[in-house]
């Protein structure tokens, strides 16, 4: 478990950096936005850092029906707790669903929903894939690289058509990524259980429940898990690119 530094005397494992930042829940600012009445905003990662995507924790206090998203604009929602809504059905904790851009479904969400919100400006190769939904629990998983310590949930149908990934990676105890990745994706990464120790760049950072990360392009990047539980994060990724890509 990292140091519990003190707020109130300046204290804060949040880290932002030009090619990548550490949020940590005690350094959260909750905001409200235009259409989302009785919500309440976490925005940890948008494009003012330099990323290309925005991520959020979204806090329902009442009932509502969220607004559409900006034109073009595409979503991944993952429900932390509570209901969601959507086309007839019926999303609980660990639900999750992609929405292509210009998608006109209502999202209701119950009171007392916490979703992880993730929107980012759709890049299409050809036709553009319908809304996917599902929950975690009925996804597959597969041993990454052949470790059966590492486990990835790929939410996605493997499609050139989509332009992201989502996955929710899990961790046994002493498990870790097999080498330093470098690449010209980014990612968005909310951890779901545990903790460890994260590597961005030149920084060894502590990190547990609770705790997002974004990883700039070309960012040398690896974990590894610690403690006697299970480590699981949810990850998002730019992907089917080009690197010349204009987005």
């Amino acid at each position: 478990m990292p140091p519990r530094l003190r707020p109130d005397f300046g204290g804060t494992r949040s880290v932002v950096k030009a090619r990548h930042a550490l949020l940590t829940p005690e350094s959260h600012e909750k905001i409200t936005q235009p259409g989302w009445p009785g919500c309440e905003f976490v925005t940890l990662i948008s494009p003012d850092m330099g990323a290309k995507f925005a991520m959020s924790l979204v806090e329902a206090h009442d009932g509502l029906t969220a607004p559409p998203a900006m034109a073009g604009v595409a979503r991944f929602l993952f429900c932390l707790d509570g209901e969601i809504a959507m086309g007839g059905e019926t999303m609980g904790p660990e639900s999750f669903a992609f929405l292509p851009p210009d998608d006109t479904r209502e999202i209701a969400l119950s009171r007392g929903t916490r979703l992880v919100l993730f929107e980012w400006r759709f890049v299409p190769r050809g036709d553009i894939p319908g809304a996917v939904t599902g929950t975690l629990a009925d996804t597959a998983g597969k041993p990454l690289r052949g470790d059966d310590r590492l486990i990835v949930q790929k939410m996605l149908p493997t499609d050139a058509a989509f332009d992201c990934e989502f996955n929710v990676m899990s961790f046994e105890p002493g498990a870790s990524l097999a080498y330093v990745e470098v690449h010209f994706m980014e990612h968005g990464l909310l951890f779901l259980d545990g903790g460890g120790i994260y590597r961005l760049d030149e920084d060894w950072l502590p990190v547990t429940d609770g705790d997002a990360i974004w990883m700039g392009p070309h960012v040398p990047q690896w974990f590894g898990a610690l403690g006697r539980e299970a480590s699981r994060y949810l990850i998002y990724k730019n992907y089917n690119r080009s690197p010349l890509s204009p987005r």
